[in-house]
């Protein structure tokens, strides 16, 4: 609503900062400008393209480069400030944009792509944190299902060292990490309109089925010639994890992979997932490892390896590309 129009008609004076608090006027009258107005149902924003695309994202801008180059035909759209472009990706009419980081971000600008934009698929390009010990960077990993591990309760302490969950909520799926104690997301689809708890949010077993059969070669050495020690490889299945936390600690690492036998972590992927499963549209996540989430021997090791990481997690994508038959 615009405040100092509605203020006019009123004929009362608006301060501004009262008015952008309570959305409407502070003069007289027997109801605040929110009260009044009647109540609207949402509407759907028009399309910017009717292509079947696939939606091709990643976080930040370095993840996305090698598939940038390769895109044939790029038109460029701006939504509410956030650049979406549609094009060619092998072979594939696809719109490619940037989630931002964080879950938050993620799962506004994935709503956002499939509103604006005749989405068939998403698919996911990026960097991530390995938690298995049987991974090293540069493995790019595609797990079978994702989950939001850092969707917590704080539990209060009952005795030293000992944390109580409440009696009510006993949606605990997994063991806690002291006053953390791990929790289900509630839900809703077109299909399932009552809501309901979720943890593990699925990828597309088609999807999943195809990133089984590829056979991609990664690249072991950086730009500069600094190489890594064990080959990259691509491991298809398993669990991901991801939350609103930067992760460099290799005691909730350690928790992470027991309690959620995760290969990977980032700060978008599960948020993808929930989306793309509110919404009834598949999904699939390429996720090369930058770093170890604080288990390995000196200090974080992304700063080093995300180029790797990134190219190496969009060579599987474009791979996977060109050879999935949905």
């Amino acid at each position: 609503m615009n405040v100092w129009k509605h203020c006019r008609t009123a004929g009362a004076a608006c301060a501004l900062g009262v008015g952008l608090l309570l959305g409407g006027c502070a003069g007289p009258g027997p109801q605040s400008a929110t009260a009044a107005m009647p109540a609207k149902a949402a509407t759907a924003a028009a399309r910017l393209d009717n292509t079947p695309r696939v939606a091709v994202l990643s976080a930040f801008a370095p993840e996305l480069t090698l598939l940038r180059r390769q895109l044939a035909d790029p038109v460029t759209h701006q939504v509410q400030g956030v650049e979406f472009t549609t094009g060619v990706l092998a072979g594939r009419p696809v719109v490619l944009f940037l989630s931002g980081i964080s879950m938050v971000n993620a799962a506004m600008n994935t709503q956002r792509v499939l509103d604006r934009f005749n989405v068939q698929a998403l698919v996911f390009s990026g960097i991530a944190g390995g938690v298995n010990p049987g991974l090293h960077i540069g493995d790019v990993s595609v797990p079978q299902q994702w989950g939001q591990y850092l969707e917590v309760l704080i539990a209060r302490e009952t005795a030293p060292g000992r944390y109580t969950a409440p009696p009510f909520m006993k949606d605990a799926m997994h063991p806690n990490y002291g006053m953390f104690f791990p929790r289900t997301v509630e839900v809703v689809t077109v299909q399932q309109p009552q809501v309901h708890r979720k943890f593990w949010f699925e990828v597309d077993p088609g999807m999943l089925a195809a990133a089984r059969q590829l056979k991609v070669p990664l690249s072991a050495c950086t730009a500069p010639g600094k190489c890594l020690s064990n080959p990259p490889k691509l491991v298809v299945g398993g669990n991901g994890v991801s939350g609103q936390a930067f992760m460099d600690n290799a005691a909730f690492r350690e928790y992470t992979f027991k309690t959620f036998e995760a290969n990977v972590l980032d700060m978008e992927t599960a948020a993808v997932g929930q989306v793309a499963y509110s919404n009834g549209v598949p999904y699939i996540a390429f996720r090369s490892l930058s770093d170890l989430a604080g288990g390995g021997d000196g200090e974080n090791e992304m700063g080093t390896f995300f180029g790797l990481a990134a190219d190496n997690s969009a060579k599987v994508l474009l791979a996977f590309l060109r050879a999935w038959q949905p």
